[in-house]
C-alpha cells in the first residue's frame, strides 16, 4: 500500500494525480478505467478540499493499493473534518432538465455509477471513503 499525506487545498489536485496515476501505470491499468479513476479522485479531493475543514483548512490521507488476483484498484480518502458521510445523499434526478435540477450532488453519483464500489465510514474521528474498480 502506498500513502500520502497533503493539504486539502484544489492546488494539491496536481500532485494527488499524479500519486494515483503513478499507481495505475505501475499496474497496467487500462486508459478508461484510469480516466474514470482519476475522475474520481477529482471528485472526492475537490469535496474534501472546499468541504470538510471550511473555513478552515487540513490535511487528507489518501491510501491506495492495487490488490487481487483480478487486480483491483482500492484507495481511501480519509480527513478529520466535518463528520459528513456523502453516501446518503439521494442521487440528483438526472431525467429532469438543467433548469430544474438542484445545483450539486452530480459528482458523488458519478462517482458511484463509475466506481465498483463505494464505502464510508467514520472512525476514530475520521471521514474515511474507499473507492473500488476493478482493473
Amino acid at each position: 500500500m502506498k500513502s500520502i499525506t497533503i493539504e486539502a487545498k484544489t492546488d494539491n489536485l496536481p500532485e494527488v494525480l499524479s500519486f494515483v496515476d503513478a499507481i495505475l501505470e505501475e499496474n497496467d491499468c487500462p486508459v478508461k478505467a484510469q480516466m474514470q479513476i482519476d475522475i474520481a479522485v477529482e471528485e472526492i479531493f475537490v469535496n474534501i478540499a472546499n468541504y470538510a475543514y471550511e473555513p478552515g483548512s487540513g490535511n487528507a490521507d489518501i491510501n491506495a493499493e492495487v490488490s487481487g488476483e483480478t487486480p483491483e484498484f482500492i484507495i481511501s480518502f480519509a480527513d478529520r473534518g466535518t463528520p459528513y458521510n456523502p453516501l446518503e445523499k439521494a442521487d440528483p434526478d438526472i431525467t429532469l432538465s438543467l433548469e430544474k435540477r438542484p445545483i450539486g450532488g452530480l459528482g458523488i453519483f458519478m462517482v458511484k455509477k463509475s466506481m465498483d464500489k463505494v464505502e464510508y465510514e467514520y472512525k476514530d474521528g475520521q471521514n474515511i471513503l474507499t473507492i473500488h474498480k476493478t482493473l
